[in-house]
């Protein structure tokens, strides 16, 4: 929960006692950073081996898909649950539990051999990711918050590199042939003890359990002032879902591209590392308005590129330019959500971030549907049309007119 902060007669804000300083923040900022790096790397080692997996198991296509439908599925679980849980002990202590527990559950996914022992392993992961994904970004927004300054884009970035290094590692295994529960070992044996350490420096919060508790509570975040934020983060999470699904299907059927399939989403990944890097300094100079539109743009364009592309280099080109776009539109939306609801920016976080997994659920099978029917060049320009929708729907990062969100010290909240 949030409240504003006081102000001496000079305007200035006035300090709260128990309330951290400059410097804490500053900890925190790094460690919340340590955390979105953990997390993009222990998501990527489980999602880059799925292969080595399927084969594990022994499942097929079918199978393969209904066990890790479950992983979105009950990640929505966890960040409901998270939602309650922020409130009543503080996001700072449902984090510093939960990701170790996503870290460590990945060890399972390469222990067992049936399929049950793989749907329960996974049961286990998605609580803990969709706990994980909530209150780190609840971090994040309360960190940018006392900071005064647009911060958010850095943090995702954080994630873009722990997934590039993640995939790196799989990628590495794989090679040399080790084990499936040895390589899960060692990323758990160094990410699972860093995440339980960098959880003594995150932001602590003060939740108000009487009005947690309190009737009509759930209300206070109402749907529809974040509906608009709701739909963005869909149809993101569709674009992104198109291209880390069956980017490297198109790569193979369209382009032919039978050794580099693996090309489009590397270099989707290593731009969008770059456009968060140096998102945050667009988002300061110019708001969060004109830094959204100009990336829906780019975005869309990036994907008419993909869409017409005579040959593979023209098709990586395109998927280069769709990268720098749609990377910073899910940081600025978790912005923009806290900055809609103030006085409880926790709940809007867990809310919004439901529509990451909705995202992802409707865009593997949708553009898988449209492939086969139509071809994968259709395909991707269903995204398309759906990145250029968030264009009518941008107003909703600036709801009162102004240029952008968390510009400004004198909107520096309580955590």
């Amino acid at each position: 929960m949030q409240a504003t902060e006081p102000q001496d007669s000079a305007g200035a804000a006035a300090p709260i006692p128990g309330r951290p300083d400059d410097g804490a923040v500053r900890r925190a900022r790094l460690a919340v950073l340590a955390c979105f790096l953990i997390q993009g790397a222990s998501f990527a080692v489980l999602v880059t081996r799925v292969p080595a997996i399927q084969d594990r198991y022994g499942l097929g296509d079918g199978g393969l898909t209904l066990v890790l439908s479950l992983v979105p599925i009950i990640a929505g679980l966890g960040s409901a649950a998270a939602e309650k849980l922020a409130a009543r002990y503080g996001s700072h202590h449902v984090l510093r539990i939960a990701q170790p527990v996503v870290c460590a559950s990945v060890i399972g996914v390469g222990a067992g051999d049936q399929v049950w022992q793989l749907a329960a392993v996974l049961v286990l992961f998605g609580l803990a990711l969709g706990a994980v994904d909530a209150t780190m970004n609840m971090q994040a927004v309360g960190i940018q918050a006392r900071q005064g300054r647009s911060v958010m884009n850095g943090f995702h970035a954080a994630w873009s590199l722990g997934g590039i290094a993640g995939a790196g590692l799989a990628t590495f295994a794989d090679h040399k042939e080790i084990a499936l529960v040895v390589m899960y070992a060692i990323s758990a044996a160094i990410t699972a003890p860093a995440a339980f350490l960098i959880g003594r420096r995150y932001l602590p919060t003060r939740p108000e359990r009487p009005a947690v508790d309190a009737p009509g509570a759930a209300a206070a975040v109402p749907w529809r002032t974040i509906l608009p934020l709701c739909a963005v983060m869909t149809f993101v999470y569709i674009g992104d879902s198109a291209v880390s699904s069956w980017g490297a299907v198109y790569a193979e059927d369209v382009q032919h591209m039978d050794d580099n399939t693996a090309l489009p989403y590397l270099v989707y990944m290593v731009t969008a590392l770059v456009g968060r890097s140096i998102g945050d300094l667009g988002v300061r100079r110019w708001g969060a308005l004109p830094v959204v539109r100009a990336g829906a743009l780019t975005a869309a364009a990036g994907f008419a590129v993909v869409v017409a592309a005579p040959g593979a280099a023209v098709a990586l080109a395109g998927f280069t330019v769709l990268g720098l776009g749609i990377c910073v539109l899910v940081p600025q939306t978790f912005a923009a959500g806290a900055a809609t609801s103030p006085h409880d920016p926790d709940t809007a976080i867990a809310r919004l971030n439901l529509f990451n997994y909705a995202g992802f659920l409707i865009g593997t099978p949708l553009v898988g549907v449209v492939g086969d029917l139509a071809g994968f060049r259709a395909a991707m320009a269903l995204p398309l049309v759906l990145v250029l929708a968030v264009l009518p729907l941008a107003r909703a990062f600036a709801p009162q007119g102004e240029a952008g969100h968390g510009n400004s010290r004198e909107t520096v909240r309580d955590r």
